[in-house]
């Protein structure tokens, strides 16, 4: 099998498997699995759930009495759980509750509940996997699924808000935490407070009894007792979720990065107004569909490119700067995707064969109109060792045309802070090794220097 032709995200799945050609996405759906496939996309319920944005868009390309081919729409930018803010895994486990408690109400249920089936266009969760659906017995007061989402969404994010455990970590653990992975981790206070307790302490005891080794999938009940058990069980997830969220923000706390928009001192207020007509002549003139801000920080630069219209991606290091513009851009419903990233240490391709899902760059070689890099360079070039010829290469990777870039000098305040006494190697960086590098791959089109020293440049790719 080709490497192009490796079959993607949800081999795993007895109903189907997936593979991605270019910008289409085909889902070959097992015998066996077709009808209830069909019945449901043609359901009333898929219909309003694509109107509103929460279901992939799904269209038959094939059927016979063997086989039938989906096609949907590739999202445009992909983000996985590990990229994710705190914020956007808050939306994506609600998004999950949301449709299990509405399928309900038409005799179905979700029989998975993993943030992989979930992708986001923009701050919006999107359903991706179809065949996560199934009917649901009426005399079963259980979800099968609870616990994955236990595992899944509702242990990721506690560890994170209660021990600092990176939401990152999720690469490595594709179906979650157990609650024996948290345990020894948890003061005795913590173990018997809420969402702990219910999560982690209790599920320990019955297991140590005995009590949980073999979970009666079978338990049979009045239909109108059994969905009473189950929405009050979803219901109770919802809340532990909530739990979760309110400690989240009471906790949030400042990070390295996420004032830096109001306290760059470096900054006068005719840097910080020039700079910003400057990045809006550049977009006016440019035009973007589709951007990609690197080092998007709070996201200033990406609010900007999306008032013009473009969709935007940005990526930043700082996981409270991106929390910050992921809700901005939700409450302002801008079309911007913030995610953690490091266009110096790139996601890489995760799972099976590592083919499950792409690295960072596979999902971004070419695809953007124009790319942002504004106050990174340096951070690139001292903190990291990356050379200059290195930096714009990548920038000429990513950019299908255009860029925006702001040279920092040697005698900035921020370039001394992160040169550390290297002088010998980086002291003689200027403007002009800059346009030396960048003449490989751009034409300079616009330039203004502020008056702090920094530049502004408008670079068409050649």
């Amino acid at each position: 099998m080709a490497a192009a032709e490796v079959t993607l995200g949800t081999f795993r799945d007895p109903a189907g498997s997936l593979r991605m050609a270019g910008d289409r996405v085909l889902r070959q759906v097992h015998r066996g699995h077709a009808e209830a496939a069909i019945r449901f996309l043609q359901s009333p319920t898929a219909e309003k759930w694509v109107a509103q944005g929460r279901l992939i868009e799904t269209r038959v390309v094939h059927e016979d009495d063997s086989a039938l081919t989906l096609e949907h729409p590739r999202v445009f930018f992909p983000s996985y759980p590990w990229e994710w803010t705190p914020s956007a895994w808050i939306a994506a486990a609600d998004l999950t509750l949301d449709l299990c408690e509405e399928l309900l109400d038409h005799g179905l249920i979700l029989k998975d509940a993993t943030p992989l089936n979930i992708l986001f266009r923009g701050t919006t969760p999107v359903l991706v996997d179809v065949l996560s659906i199934e009917e649901h017995d009426p005399a079963s007061p259980l979800w099968l699924a609870y616990a994955q989402f236990v595992r899944t969404f509702l242990l990721p994010l506690a560890a994170y808000v209660s021990l600092g455990w990176p939401l990152a970590a999720s690469m490595q653990n594709r179906d979650g935490y157990e609650p024996a992975d948290l345990a020894p981790h948890l003061s005795r206070w913590q173990r018997w407070r809420e969402p702990f307790r219910s999560l982690v302490t209790l599920p320990l005891m019955l297991e140590t009894s005995g009590s949980g080794s073999a979970r009666n999938t079978r338990v049979r009940q009045q239909p109108d007792a059994a969905m009473r058990q189950l929405r009050g069980n979803l219901g109770q997830l919802r809340r532990h979720l909530r739990r979760i969220e309110q400690r989240m923000g009471r906790r949030r706390m400042a990070s390295r990065w996420s004032g830096y928009a109001s306290s760059a001192d470096h900054y006068s207020g005719v840097d910080q107004e020039l700079k910003r007509r400057f990045v809006e002549e550049a977009l006016a003139a440019v035009a973007p569909r589709r951007v990609l801000d690197l080092g998007a920080n709070s996201g200033v630069y990406s609010h900007i490119a999306a008032d013009c219209g473009a969709t935007v991606v940005a990526w930043d290091t700082d996981v409270q700067a991106t929390e910050q513009n992921f809700r901005k851009a939700l409450e302002q419903d801008l079309d911007i995707a913030p995610i953690v990233a490091n266009p110096a240490r790139p996601t890489p391709s995760a799972g099976w064969r590592n083919a499950e899902s792409l690295s960072l760059l596979d999902r971004s070689r070419g695809r953007f109109d124009c790319v942002m890099m504004l106050g990174l360079i340096h951070h690139l070039l001292l903190s990291e060792q990356i050379p200059l010829s290195e930096i714009l290469g990548l920038l000429r990777e990513l950019s299908a045309g255009w860029a925006i870039v702001e040279w920092v000098p040697a005698s900035d305040p921020r370039f001394v802070d992160l040169l550390r006494g290297r002088d010998a190697l980086y002291g003689h960086l200027d403007e002009a090794a800059f346009l030396r590098s960048a003449e490989r791959h751009f034409s300079v089109v616009l330039r203004e220097a502020l008056p702090n020293g920094r530049v502004l440049f408008a670079l068409q790719g050649k």
